[in-house]
């Protein structure tokens, strides 16, 4: 009896197909743009050197303030009624400016009661500057006493730069020594016959002073 032989067929291999990735749900985020640095405007010695600056003017400042301070305390408050620096009502007779550096200049009243200069060279005067000069004498108010006992130098009378000799008719006699200019330009500090002392009005000083600057010669004398 004839063998039966069976032909086994072959099992087909399973295609093999390329994996599938699964879809990632995370989204891969941009690297992040670079931030450059930028140099401060002002370095930290820069800012040193402007506060270190700042700080040598107000100390000159301060120093400046400091005189005007002091004398500041010991001004007292004006006084309410008006009071004159010479009591005297009586017409003056001869006034005589000397300041520190220059010539002393002097104008008085002559035999015939008219004003003739005296220094620096004797000639007539000019009667109209002279004349307003005296008024201004007898119209200087007190502004503000100054406390006895204060110090001169602070208000630039230990040293003054002017001293004014004032005789009136009746034969009394006066002196007015001029300090500094008071810090708020209102008057001048002025000690009376090296006694009191007192702020007195700008515009009577200065005219005063004006005799001293501009000798009142009538015309110009020839040495």
């Amino acid at each position: 009896m004839a063998r039966k032989t069976t032909t086994s067929t072959p099992k087909a291999k399973p295609r093999r197909t390329a994996p599938v990735k699964a879809k990632s749900n995370v989204v891969e985020s941009m690297p992040a743009p670079s931030v450059r640095r930028e140099r401060p405007v002002f370095q930290a010695g820069t800012w040193i050197a402007v506060l270190l600056f700042a700080a040598l003017i107000g100390f000159a400042f301060y120093l400046k303030s400091e005189k005007e301070k002091k004398a500041d305390t010991v001004e007292v408050t004006p006084v309410s009624e008006t009071a004159a620096v010479f009591a005297e009502n009586d017409i003056v007779s001869s006034i005589e400016i000397k300041p520190t550096d220059g010539e002393t200049v002097k104008v008085a009243r002559n035999a015939e009661n008219v004003w003739a200069v005296e220094l620096p060279l004797e000639a007539e005067a000019d009667q109209g500057l002279v004349e307003a000069a005296a008024t201004q004498i007898s119209a200087l108010q007190v502004i503000s006493p100054i406390a006895a006992g204060s110090d001169p130098e602070i208000f630039g009378l230990k040293n003054p730069a002017y001293i004014i000799t004032i005789e009136f008719k009746g034969g009394t006699t006066h002196t007015l020594e001029v300090g500094e200019v008071t810090p708020t330009n209102s008057g001048y500090y002025v000690r009376v016959d090296k006694d009191k002392m007192m702020v007195t009005d700008l515009s009577g000083i200065e005219s005063l002073l004006q005799l001293g600057f501009f000798p009142p010669y009538l015309n110009t004398p020839v040495p």
